[in-house]
């Protein structure tokens, strides 16, 4: 069994204010779960990675794999392959070389080395490369010899690092899916860390977010889109981002452009209660349509028009108070308005927006005001 947990962790860096790079990381990772470490720059997911590699020191807390204690194991003592952005690969030798030194520096034996060398080689369709060096290779097949190179050595965990971030983007496409199901067919627990929500969201059993070394929220794909904690995990996830705005309040809903949005009796009375007179109102760029102009909605001058075949996305002004604010729409590709013209944006499903606290940002409901 090779399940992992982060256990109160932090890693505290030196300074004045000393600066906390992972704050107090609890976060339990399943035998065979593929989990996603993601979050924008600085927030604190390869510190984390890294912590659980050994690289880095836990100041605080402990990480556990396996059900062992691991805080004050050196790497090479626990059971795990990293996989790095820069491949790491050595130009001297050749890619069968590359897959089977750990076994080489282990001791194993030559041809044990060789068939399971071999073996990996297969799943990666890089029997014919064996006898290149990496030189001769593109970046996606250097990124399959790196996984190859893990892979051999059989580890309980395996740890990659933004592994895909030095591909063009087509090639980033199939590699991360060539990924996923290599995992699902070794059944190893895996760590992997991304900018990228995009990737996050397509590749992970469990996406866990983080920001300025807090994790946010650690959920399925499919429940951090639908139900974000808050409103920075519903900003950071989905593409494009979801609509957030500052809106006031009035005695049915939230105001937008002489728009009242209707909202639930139970959550507006337990914001006015808290005394609130407006909220974080977001709803994504797919909940939103064009309605004909006599009909109720917000007007909306396109900015922009961005064209995408099937679909169009429109970025524009709409009128909060005595503010512009920039909404963004999905539309059909077919027909989209030209640069310029106001429409008129209505909602596609009450059902399909989310509010948020004004200040801590922590999602709203009738139970949670």
């Amino acid at each position: 069994m090779a399940e992992v947990a982060y256990v109160n962790a932090s890693r505290v860096y030196a300074g004045t204010p000393p600066v906390r790079a992972v704050d107090q990381l609890q976060l339990d990772i399943a035998d065979g779960e593929f989990l996603v470490l993601v979050g924008p720059s600085g927030s604190g997911k390869s510190t984390a990675l890294r912590m659980l590699a050994g690289l880095e020191d836990v100041d605080e807390g402990a990480i556990q794999i396996g059900g062992k204690d691991v805080t004050n194991v050196p790497p090479k003592g626990r059971d795990i392959a990293m996989v790095f952005q820069s491949y790491a690969l050595y130009p001297h030798m050749t890619v069968g070389e590359n897959m089977g030194f750990a076994l080489k520096l282990r001791g194993v034996p030559k041809p044990q080395i060789k068939e399971k060398v071999l073996e990996a080689a297969k799943m990666l369709d890089l029997e014919k490369y064996l006898e290149r060096k990496p030189k001769a290779l593109s970046g996606g097949q250097r990124q399959r010899v790196a996984m190859g190179r893990a892979i051999v050595r059989e580890p309980s965990v395996f740890l990659m690092d933004e592994p895909l971030s030095n591909l063009d983007a087509k090639l980033r496409v199939e590699t991360r899916a060539n990924i996923a199901t290599l995992q699902q067919r070794l059944g190893t627990t895996t760590i992997y860390v991304t900018h990228d929500q995009v990737e996050a969201m397509t590749m992970g059993h469990r996406v866990a977010v983080l920001k300025d070394g807090l994790l946010q929220q650690c959920d399925t794909p499919r429940a951090l889109y639908e139900t974000p904690a808050n409103a920075f995990v519903a900003g950071f996830i989905g593409s494009p981002a979801m609509n957030l705005k500052t809106v006031p309040l009035t005695s049915g809903g939230a105001q937008i452009d002489g728009f009242e949005v209707p909202l639930p009796r139970t959550v507006l009375d337990k914001v006015g209660s808290a005394g609130l007179t407006e909220v974080t109102f977001g709803v994504r760029p797919e909940s939103l349509k064009l309605v004909p102009s006599e009909d109720e909605g917000m007007s909306m001058v396109v900015e922009l028009v961005e064209e995408l075949g099937a679909d169009a996305i429109l970025y524009g002004s709409v009128r909060i108070g005595d503010r512009p604010e920039r909404f963004t729409v999905r539309v059909d590709g077919r027909t989209p308005p030209a640069l310029g013209q106001t429409v008129k944006v209505g909602l596609r499903d009450q059902g399909e927006i989310h509010l948020f606290h004004p200040e801590s940002g922590d999602r709203l409901t009738a139970t949670t005001v």
